[in-house]
């Protein structure tokens, strides 16, 4: 009787241990790669992000320059390597991130609007592909500016990590 107590304490434990993240899909079988919501069950960590930017894309261009620091998508695509890079040093990976903030800049060169179009052609080089299928839940905002002049793109991200 008391090997199965403990039997079943462990199991509970074991069921608390591992971490759940359900992913609910857009309404209307839409294909559009984010979550509508990610739902966290017990048992996981989140590990909060700070805002990432891009690195410049050619150093060698004047400082602020539309050639310093790339396009919408190539610098979507330096910052979403930073997070990467950041989220593995943690021992975490892109499929482990839950929600997403992105910060964009009107682009000059699109009239001041931003890039959304090129935004996208580098996040679905990261999620919603076969590799890496897992979507988080994402806003995507454009702002007056960041902290240096040239930049068009910040992302912030929550990943959760099963304890």
């Amino acid at each position: 009787m008391k090997i199965k107590f403990i039997a079943m304490v462990l199991m509970l434990v074991a069921g608390i241990a591992q971490a759940e993240v359900e992913r609910y899909p857009l309404p209307n079988n839409s294909t559009f790669p984010i979550a509508e919501a990610v739902e966290v069950k017990p048992g996981t960590t989140l590990v909060y992000l700070s805002g990432k930017v891009p690195a410049p894309a050619n150093r060698e261009a004047e400082r602020g320059s539309a050639e310093f620091w790339g396009d919408t998508k190539v610098q979507t695509i330096s910052v979403l390597e930073r997070i990467k890079s950041s989220l593995e040093a943690k021992g975490l990976t892109m499929g482990d991130v839950i929600k997403m903030t992105v910060f964009l800049v009107g682009d000059p060169s699109k009239g001041g609007k931003m890039d959304f179009r090129g935004f996208m052609e580098a996040y679905t080089q990261y999620f919603g592909t076969e590799e890496q299928p897992n979507l988080p839940s994402r806003s995507a905002v454009q702002i007056a500016g960041l902290v240096s002049s040239g930049m068009l793109v910040e992302i912030e991200v929550v990943a959760a990590r099963p304890e």
